[in-house]
């Protein structure tokens, strides 16, 4: 399917999505860094998704990661913002700020710009979802490559919103 270039209002993914989190009583959080609430928009587009969506975070700066998701100071100085270690502490800060039993996490580098260590296009995600009481979180590196900022942010709001459709699809 190809990058859509606007929000997916009526995409079958998005819309399943609220589905699957009705019929299995899930609520969602995000917690976004490069796509800006790119995810929360698109997921808020549908009718009716308040019933789902208890709330989004967006922190693009770092001091917003650590004041309104508690991303350790030390995980910044020791991984950088673009890391899956910091993505892990903002799905699990987003989960404990939150209602919501699931909870997505993006931070990376949309361009244009970047380095060799940490190249345009490198997106980090987290998944933090709780059940039954117990808190897992998981977490993955993506390489979107240099196709330019809009381009990376619409990949990268796309791969989150599958990320929680696997997630959803697992329960």
């Amino acid at each position: 399917m190809p990058i859509p270039t606007t929000p997916l209002t009526g995409d079958p993914l998005v819309a399943g999505l609220l589905d699957m989190c009705r019929s299995k009583g899930v609520k969602l959080a995000t917690a976004e860094s490069c796509t800006g609430g790119m995810v929360g928009c698109w997921i808020t587009e549908i009718p009716g998704s308040s019933d789902v969506f208890d709330r989004g975070f967006i922190t693009y700066s770092n001091d917003a990661k650590q004041e309104m998701l508690g991303v350790q100071a030390k995980t910044l100085a020791a991984h950088g913002a673009v890391s899956e270690e910091v993505a892990a502490e903002m799905a699990l800060g987003a989960l404990a700020h939150s209602a919501a039993d699931i909870a997505v996490s993006i931070t990376g580098i949309a361009g244009p710009g970047g380095s060799d260590h940490k190249p345009e296009g490198r997106v980090c995600f987290g998944l933090a979802e709780t059940t039954g009481g117990t808190t897992a979180v998981t977490t993955e590196t993506v390489e979107f490559g240099a196709r330019g900022r809009a381009q990376v942010r619409l990949a990268a709001a796309r791969h989150a919103l599958e990320l929680i459709d696997t997630a959803l699809s697992a329960r």
